[in-house]
């Protein structure tokens, strides 16, 4: 009938698994945060490669798509990426020939910067709810979850 008022499902067991819930809560972030970075032009994986790179200057690619989880083949590309918009400086390694450098350019800092400013404002949007120490509690109970990969 088009008079009746839509109404929730009830979403049975869903409700009780933790798997259920972790998605919809990445759904939430992962919108709120492209959505946020809309307009730099960075996603995700390129801020997690431009912090890595910020916090080690010099650091190889290997060492940085080993520490984010990123194959090889995926990491030169994001590489690649980040050097053509000017982003990243790439060197060949002074103590391995065969190895790049990776540092980021003044354009790279003050982008990493921008970036950093909007996901901590994301962050405060979407975690509004949780104090400090309940966030903190948040990334220890995550971060066990993905010891799990190791």
């Amino acid at each position: 009938m088009a008079d009746e008022v839509e109404r929730e499902a009830d979403v049975g067991v869903l409700s009780a698994l933790v798997g259920y819930h972790l998605r919809r809560a990445t759904n939430v972030v992962a919108a709120d945060f492209a959505r946020s970075l809309s307009e730099t032009g960075v996603r995700q994986v390129l801020f997690g490669v431009l912090s890595v790179v910020e916090r080690n200057p010099g650091i190889n690619q290997g060492s940085v798509g080993r520490s984010l989880g990123i194959q090889r083949a995926n990491m030169v590309a994001l590489v690649n990426e980040l050097v053509e918009r000017g982003l990243v400086d790439r060197r060949v390694s002074a103590e391995d020939r065969r190895a790049f450098a990776l540092s980021l350019t003044d354009e790279g800092k003050c982008a990493y910067a921008d970036c950093l400013a909007r996901i901590r404002a994301h962050e405060d949007s979407v975690l509004g709810d949780l104090d400090t120490r309940e966030r903190k509690r948040l990334i220890a109970l995550l971060s066990r979850i993905e010891a799990k990969e190791s």
